[in-house]
């Protein structure tokens, strides 16, 4: 029955989103860090993280191709699937039993509507989701269906202006759907101000409080330590059992890398917390993998 209502929810709804890549390989950073799991990257995010190393999964293409690395021979299909195609495509890049998929981005939060749609097609699978935190709105929403949340954790300065991705407000993809005031659907807004990610940390740490999750931190070069201290302090209060991943940023168009005082300093900053941390640099960077 609930399987005949996601397939006519799909139907009705014509649930679609813009795949960039699907493939596996072995996690790289966070909790499941050298786990071997099948990555569903999805196009689109509003987000401008100077350090962003998938520049290319801004853009919300709906004209482009994904890259499926199936086990048999890699090959591109017409970016834009539905759940049904995305589920299969998984199952082709599986090289043995069934992996944990990790959905990552872009921000696969601007589609809720296919996430919700994925889950069941994706069992018996642990199905995780790596988000930049920017819209609690949507990560409400599609929380009950992921069995780990990757939670980034920005400073402010890290983040240049976001660029909304722009679809018109009747468009069946409309990013970020998220229910209105009114009983219907609006896009959940991106944050801007220091004040507005204020608040949407605060909200994302609240949802993800208690459960299986982890917090990861890019560290970068010609930060100082207090620039971290927002960061720590809210995770103190609102999700303090939550394991804190650092991450030395990779070297990529001009970002320097952190040094090792600024990291000394940053993990002494979580530890006076009585936070967990750990220093994890990017592990598939340094085994040169996907």
């Amino acid at each position: 029955m609930a399987a005949r209502a996601v397939r006519a929810d799909i139907v009705e709804k014509r649930v679609l989103a813009p795949l960039m890549e699907v493939f596996a390989s072995i996690q790289g950073e966070g909790a499941f860090v050298g786990e071997a799991q099948i990555f569903l990257r999805l196009r689109g995010c509003p987000l401008r993280c100077r350090w962003c190393d998938t520049p290319a999964s801004w853009a919300a293409s709906t004209t482009s191709r994904v890259r499926i690395d199936s086990v048999r021979q890699a090959r591109e299909e017409p970016a834009l699937a539905t759940p049904f195609q995305a589920a299969c495509w998984v199952a082709e890049c599986e090289p043995g039993e069934p992996r944990t998929v990790s959905v990552t981005g872009g921000e696969p939060l601007a589609w809720p509507d296919f996430l919700l749609a994925l889950r069941p097609l994706l069992k018996p699978r642990r199905m995780h989701l790596e988000t930049a935190g920017a819209h609690p709105r949507s990560l409400a929403r599609v929380l009950q269906v992921f069995d780990h949340i990757s939670l980034d954790l920005k400073p402010e300065a890290d983040l240049d202006a976001p660029e909304e991705l722009g679809l018109p407000e009747d468009d069946v993809r409309m990013p970020f759907r998220v229910p209105g005031g009114d009983g219907g659907e609006q896009s959940e807004r991106s944050p801007r101000t220091i004040g507005e990610w204020q608040s949407a940390r605060e909200a994302c740490l609240r949802l993800v409080a208690g459960r299986d999750a982890c917090g990861k931190i890019v560290v970068q070069g010609g930060r100082e330590a207090r620039d971290y201290v927002h960061l720590f302090d809210q995770v103190e209060a609102l999700a303090p059992g939550l394991p804190l991943f650092l991450t030395p940023v990779t070297p990529l168009g001009g970002i320097a890398p952190a040094s090792r005082k600024l990291l000394q300093d940053v993990v002494e900053l979580a530890r006076d917390r009585g936070l967990s941390v750990r220093v994890v640099p990017q592990v598939h960077r340094l085994l040169k993998l996907p």
